[in-house]
């Protein structure tokens, strides 16, 4: 097989991993229910002055499946961290005991965990968005080829065909368990 191909077909096999990776990401924002710390990962807290994640001014912990608690690892950063999370609109309600902030994660209600499934559904789409642009990015770039043949064309463009349903379905079985962790009770 011509490198120029082997070459096309490798960047497009990164792209598509790109765009799984980032679904990945995208399902680990949408909360099912369950406590967990990455609940809090866009939290950003002002630190002397500077925009700081929370995770590196405090130990952030699940003690059970409805509760988070942050423990800062300075005590005069208390405030400035239960501030942040209100700023963060997550629609949690901090309570901060003088040593950690406790957070009780409220239950989801059935229409809640539709529409995280909705959000859920609408995340998938723009990662097999992303896995057809790079077919159709990959599928140009080897009809530009003119040093490979007709059949070696076909051959490179039924690989890329190949590698996109395997994406396609990768993503689909991604979005149905999180989809059966959104909506079970």
């Amino acid at each position: 097989m011509n490198d120029d191909i082997i070459f096309i077909i490798d960047s497009t096999k990164e792209a598509m991993d790109n765009a799984l990776r980032h679904l990945e990401k995208q399902f680990v924002n949408i909360r099912a229910g369950k406590a967990s710390p990455a609940m809090l990962g866009s939290v950003m807290v002002d630190y002397y002055g500077s925009k700081t994640p929370l995770s590196q001014v405090a130990n952030v912990n699940t003690p059970d499946g409805r509760t988070i608690t942050v423990q800062p690892w300075e005590k005069n950063m208390l405030q400035e961290i239960e501030r942040s999370i209100m700023i963060a609109n997550l629609g949690f309600n901090p309570m901060n005991n003088g040593e950690t902030i406790i957070i009780n994660v409220p239950p989801l209600t059935e229409e809640r965990r539709r529409d995280l499934a909705k959000q859920a559904k609408a995340e998938a789409e723009d990662a097999k968005i992303g896995v057809r642009s790079a077919r159709k990015d990959a599928n140009t770039d080897i009809k530009k080829l003119e040093d490979a043949s007709e059949d070696l064309q076909k051959n490179a463009e039924q690989d890329v065909q190949n590698l996109t349903d395997d994406y396609v379905k990768r993503i689909d079985e991604t979005l149905a368990v999180k989809e059966k962790e959104i909506m079970t009770v």
